[in-house]
């Protein structure tokens, strides 16, 4: 979101206009982003324009000063940027941290602390890249930060872009480089990046949406344009049209595309086409008139909104966040939304006038401007420092004292599930794991390795490693979080535990199950192999789930892909635990934590929810399942629900450690229950 500034419009170097209409351009943009977050909770393509231009403005400034002078002029450029974007970006983080501790859960703390600091230090697409959180409708259970990601890609190009830039600067001195080899070398790496985005998104598009390297094709082009705007005069009609089809793709991005499972593949070639069409427009004006949408694009207006872009998209999503979380609400209204924009707005004017404007000038010794400027200095230090002490102390304070998750529990004072299906009378007990204990209360495959996060098939055994009974427990992490009570099972009975686990993938040969949200054809692979391993040494019994959550309803349903799962193993001869799944934490649609709503005043039954909302009467799996012969089914919702309701905690155990998985120590008192189960199907006992 590098704000603009004079830019070629012809073969002569000294020969520059300002393009007002870029700086409507980003007014358009941001409007559009804040709109599609507020109202459709997606992404609107605006961003993708914003990359674009922060690629064409940087990288034509830093070529133009090299032309000049001859040499990088690194240290200017980079106090230029730094006092561009780091001020706003300060007061919003600390903003943003002030609000999470008066009005978020404690449990929360440590997150936004560690986004924060990814954020300052403009890391945190990568933090979010490796959480693979997916970039969500804003709702309650999205970060406040999140949407920073992208000024971490903008951060980061800049520094490579500068080296890059370097290299030819040292070049052209001595003869060797000129802009058309410039050209060529951008334009091969942004191919590069766009074939290894369009690769990753079809493989693992919740990563490479924040990944760098998939998105810098975005910012190359941009960069391309400005190296290539000396040779670029349109006429007159092709500027005209090209202004009016790019402004026209831009404003219908996200109506047609749902960029959040789309980019920044081929998909996001619209958004980027739709910017450098516009950027295009404007090579030549001196020949001709400009295009009406040019002239739209300066009015004031769109310009006046696009001298507000970068500190309202700093402030608009932390703003629609803490409304929906304190709300309540899964998304905004008219009415709510237009006073989350109005208050964006303000924030956003306010932080322009009385930061961002008095840093750009120079301080003139004692003039109304100079104290401005020394003021805001003095405002902008202070909150870095204590941002940083925040956060930095908290991760300290976290650091000095881990959260470790109980090893084993007193059955007696911690019965689990044991007190929910018997009945049977406990005392009260601090509940085990407490709310910092629950997140780390997960199943060994979690800490050990067992449970890829790509491609590769990872095979482990828990139990009894020598036993001759063997069930292998194949899926996702819903399958992985009963590993704790098989390996109890398997150590008591003698039953050998054999893991073929991949993060967020349930057994499918389907390239984009009708549950899924993008294709994820890396999981179809996975599960192929898997099958043909499990056929080519079959355990006595293959232990899968038999349901899923309904996404758009209550209760839950069997998937018609887990059907085509059990009749592949059938094919292959393969007898299938099939288990039911598990409750999703949800209110009007919402995933919440059950150690935030602990944390936030809530009680084990406030903090759960009513089992119709959750579980359908009977286990849909009955009738499909009696189709199959090899499919045996189980079902422990009685051990993790009450008849009317599903509580966050039973026995004194915490039942879910985030909004879905088990807590290794709940998994564990459901051991009785589920060998009970497989005792009465396979005849073991």
């Amino acid at each position: 979101m590098e704000e603009s500034g004079p830019v070629h419009s012809g073969p002569a170097a000294s020969s520059t206009v300002r393009r007002q209409d870029l700086d409507g351009l980003r007014g358009i943009a941001i409007a559009l982003v804040v709109a599609f977050h507020v109202w459709a909770g997606r992404v609107s393509g605006g961003v993708d324009v914003f990359l674009v231009l922060s690629g064409f403005f940087f990288t034509g400034a830093v070529v133009r000063g090299v032309e000049r002078r001859g040499v990088i002029a690194a240290k200017e450029t980079a106090r230029r940027t730094v006092r561009r974007l780091t001020p706003s970006l300060v007061v919003v983080l600390a903003a943003i941290v002030l609000a999470t501790v008066i009005l978020r859960p404690y449990t929360q703390l440590g997150e936004t602390a560690a986004q924060t600091l990814a954020s300052m230090f403009y890391v945190q697409n990568w933090y979010l890249a490796t959480a693979e959180l997916d970039y969500l409708a804003p709702d309650p259970s999205v970060s406040p930060l999140q949407h920073l990601w992208s000024m971490s890609v903008q951060g980061q190009f800049y520094v490579a872009i500068l080296l890059v830039l370097a290299g030819w600067a040292w070049l052209r001195r001595r003869g060797r480089a000129d802009r058309p080899g410039l050209l060529i070398a951008l334009t091969a790496l942004g191919l590069l990046s766009f074939w290894y985005a369009t690769a990753g998104t079809a493989q693992h598009q919740a990563w490479t949406y924040y990944d760098s390297m998939a998105r810098v094709w975005e910012l190359l082009a941009g960069a391309a344009l400005a190296v290539a705007a000396p040779w670029l005069r349109l006429p007159t009609r092709v500027r005209a049209l090209a202004a009016v089809v790019g402004l026209a793709m831009v404003l219908t991005c996200g109506p047609l595309f749902d960029g959040a499972n789309q980019f920044p593949g081929v998909a996001a070639l619209w958004p980027v086409g739709a910017a450098c069409l516009v950027i295009a427009s404007g090579f030549g004006f001196a020949d001709g008139p400009s295009a009406w949408p040019n002239r739209v694009l300066g009015g004031r207006i769109c310009t006046e909104l696009g001298t507000l872009a970068y500190p309202l998209y700093l402030w608009h999503w932390p703003i629609l966040i803490f409304y929906l979380a304190e709300s309540g609400r899964s998304h905004a209204g008219l009415v709510d939304g237009l006073v989350v924009i109005a208050i964006s707005l303000v924030l956003a004017y306010a932080t322009t006038r009385l930061i961002e404007t008095p840093l750009r000038l120079p301080p003139r010794g004692r003039s109304h401007e100079g104290k401005q400027h020394r003021a805001a200095g003095v405002l902008v230090a202070a909150t870095t420092v204590a941002v940083l002490v925040v956060t930095m102390g908290w991760q300290l304070v976290l650091a000095a004292n881990p959260a470790v998750p109980p090893r084993e529990l007193d059955a007696q004072r911690y019965p689990g599930a044991t007190a929910l299906l018997t009945g049977a009378e406990y005392s009260p007990e601090p509940m085990r794991p407490t709310v910092f204990e629950g997140g780390v209360d997960s199943p060994p495959p979690t800490t050990d390795g067992c449970i890829t996060p790509s491609r590769e098939v990872r095979v482990c055994t828990y139990g009894d490693p020598n036993a001759a009974r063997s069930i292998a427990v194949v899926g996702g992490s819903h399958s992985e979080h009963w590993i704790p009570a098989l390996e109890v099972l398997g150590a008591e009975r003698g039953i050998r535990v054999i893991s073929y686990l991949k993060e967020g993938c349930p057994v499918t040969l389907a390239d984009q199950p009708s549950y899924a949200e993008w294709p994820f054809p890396e999981c179809h692979e996975w599960s192929r192999e898997v099958l043909d391993r499990l056929a080519a040494d079959p355990p006595d019994w293959v232990l899968t789930l038999s349901t899923r959550y309904r996404q758009d309803g209550l209760g839950d349903e069997v998937p018609i892909e887990y059907l085509e799962v059990w009749s592949a193993m059938q094919e292959r001869g393969l007898n299938v635990l099939a288990l039911r799944d598990t409750p999703r934490l949800r209110r009007d649609g919402v995933l919440y934590r059950a150690t935030d709503c602990l944390a936030h005043r809530g009680d084990p039954d406030s903090c759960g929810l009513d089992r119709a909302s959750a579980l359908a009467p009977a286990d849909p799996a009955l009738e499909p399942a009696a189709g199959f012969p090899n499919v045996h089914l189980l079902d422990l919702s009685d051990a993790v629900c009450r008849p009317q309701r599903c509580r966050v905690v039973e026995g004194n155990v915490l039942i879910y450690r985030d909004e879905h998985h088990l807590t290794a120590s709940y998994a564990r008192s459901l051991a009785p229950e589920l060998g009970r189960q497989i005792g009465t199907i396979t005849g073991w006992w």
